[in-house]
């Protein structure tokens, strides 16, 4: 497929950026119909039929899931598209060739492409009465179009949210992986798990692969996922079943796994993250890889471990600063919680464990936080940089007193501040003064984890350089409140804060050519974000 290359001179990647997330989000008006994406394909002609796709749904760990069948597929040479949500930090991150994120140009030129497709969609769903193109629509096109221009082997689609609906369900999955269905997005999926499994059924195609994993639920999802899978004749590969995790054993960095699927067994196959649940994910992302790579029989089990021990994941579970210990994680639900307790009680020892918690109004709260209480010593709860959904901090305070009790709760309203507060309370008690055993915990939401990443960027600091005492004192080179990330690109902290962390000591930076518009760097986030920030 040949296709012009129209000018981006003088494009910038934030004037992209805009446009798109003046979009409406799904959310708003969820038509329940694809006609939206299947016209955009239709007018592409069809360039997802020139790759085979992997197709993740589940209320956790898709990401991880895409991440690693991406790794093990490009291990085997086939050339990879990745289409992930959220991005932690920038919207170039979703959309992804041989494991590298588009650059800033090749979003722009991605965007110059489809744009006139866009707006051919948009006059046909005005005629027809109907919304046009939403703000998640309109990337994954890009990303489909992008691949196809690549052009990619194989490309692997996690789902926003759901899956019957979901923009990416107007392809047609080689192989249909879901992940471990609980409670989540209730409002829009269903009040009750067989309402939410049967939404995320509708990924499975005809005559497809269906790759099931551990269902916490297991008596009342399954039933349901087997009933479809068997309706559209696809070959299903359980996990417990057909396929199993027969062994782990925790190693620095990760652990050591034995995986059994239809292809054969992979024994002593190390995994770069911590968990029970990432075995399963690997297992899952394994068999899905298997599907689409064009060998008979096992897979190499080097070329396996090589793929699987170099996966990075950024914001699920991920170790981002040592001296003291700060970790940094973007699951959101009961589900999530669990499975990092248990991540944090198998693979650290801590004696002091402070939390830095924001999460966002829809969640369900106060399970979540009594998931983590026991390893927690001390919680600060506070607010992440998207205002239009994060619970205020006064209320998360309020259920955290009930869960914690009085003396182990405090309140910081801003995410800086309340990041500084924790590593100056872990400081305080580190009477060996290497952090040895003393963490922070930063957790509650993608974003609250896409926030904190930006603000905690490896930069040299000379803070750090200063003895102990003056650190934990509080006598950093100017003694405001914050000076431990005062070193962090402040164009970007100040993009994704903006005045809302005024007294942060950055200054504020608006976004490029912004004369034609009124929103704010927390409005543009709050629209970029909805439409995927709180996926599955």
């Amino acid at each position: 497929m040949s296709f012009e290359h129209p000018s981006t001179d003088g494009v910038t990647i934030r004037e992209v950026e805009r446009e798109i997330m003046s979009r409406r989000t799904t959310h708003e008006e969820l038509s329940h119909d694809l006609e939206v994406m299947d016209a955009m394909l239709d007018f592409l002609g069809h360039p997802e039929d020139s790759f085979r796709i992997i197709h993740i749904t589940g209320t956790n760990g898709k990401g991880s899931t895409a991440r690693m069948a991406e790794a093990i597929c490009r291990a085997y040479g086939m050339r990879t598209g990745l289409y992930t949500s959220p991005h932690l930090e920038k919207i170039n991150e979703r959309i992804a060739v041989d494991g590298q994120q588009l650059s800033d140009d090749d979003f722009i030129d991605t965007w110059m492409q489809i744009k006139d497709f866009v707006a051919l969609v948009d006059h046909k769903m005005e005629v027809d009465g109907k919304a046009p193109m939403s703000y998640f629509q309109i990337l994954t096109a890009m990303a489909v179009w992008k691949f196809s221009d690549a052009p990619v082997d194989v490309a692997i689609f996690e789902v926003g949210m759901g899956g019957r609906w979901d923009a990416t369900n107007a392809l047609n999955g080689d192989a249909a992986v879901i992940g471990p269905i609980d409670m989540d997005h209730m409002e829009w999926l269903g009040d009750t798990v067989e309402k939410i499994a049967a939404e995320k059924s509708g990924i499975i195609k005809h005559e497809s692969t269906v790759i099931i994993g551990a269902q916490p639920h297991e008596e009342k999802v399954m039933p349901i996922l087997k009933e479809v899978a068997v309706s559209e004749h696809a070959s299903l590969i359980r996990d417990g079943e057909e396929m199993e995790v027969i062994s782990r054993t925790p190693a620095v960095g990760g652990q050591l796994v034995t995986l059994r699927t239809p292809g054969g067994t992979y024994e002593d196959v190390p995994v770069a993250k911590f968990g029970e649940h990432q075995a399963h994910n690997a297992l899952a992302a394994l068999a899905a890889a298997e599907t689409v790579i064009p060998v008979a029989g096992q897979l190499t089990a080097d070329v396996v471990s090589e793929a699987l021990g170099g996966v990075k994941i950024p914001g699920r579970i991920e170790q981002v600063r040592n001296s003291p210990t700060i970790i940094v994680d973007g699951g959101h639900n009961v589900n999530a919680a669990e499975s990092l307790r248990a991540v944090i009680e198998e693979n650290y020892n801590f004696e002091q464990l402070v939390g830095v918690v924001a999460v966002m109004g829809d969640k369900q709260v106060e399970e979540y936080l009594g998931t983590l209480e026991p390893i927690l010593s001390n919680i600060i709860v506070t607010e992440n940089s998207w205002r239009d959904r994060v619970m205020p901090a006064e209320e998360l305070e309020k259920i955290a007193v009930r869960v914690f009790g009085c003396d182990r709760v405090t309140r910081v309203d801003n995410l800086p501040d309340a990041i500084q507060g924790a590593v100056n309370m872990v400081d305080a008690d580190d009477e060996l003064g290497v952090g040895y055993g003393h963490g922070v915990l930063i957790c509650g939401s993608f974003v609250t984890a896409g926030d904190a990443r930006t603000l905690l960027k490896e930069k040299a600091n000379p803070e750090l350089a200063l003895p102990k005492v003056q650190r934990v004192a509080g006598k950093a080179q100017d003694g405001e409140t914050g000076d431990r990330f005062k070193d962090g690109d402040e164009d970007i902290v100040s993009e994704v804060f903006g005045e809302t962390f005024g007294d942060f000591g950055v200054k504020q930076v608006p976004f490029e050519g912004d004369a034609t518009s009124s929103d704010t760097a927390d409005q543009l986030r709050n629209k970029e974000q909805h439409n995927g920030a709180e996926n599955d």
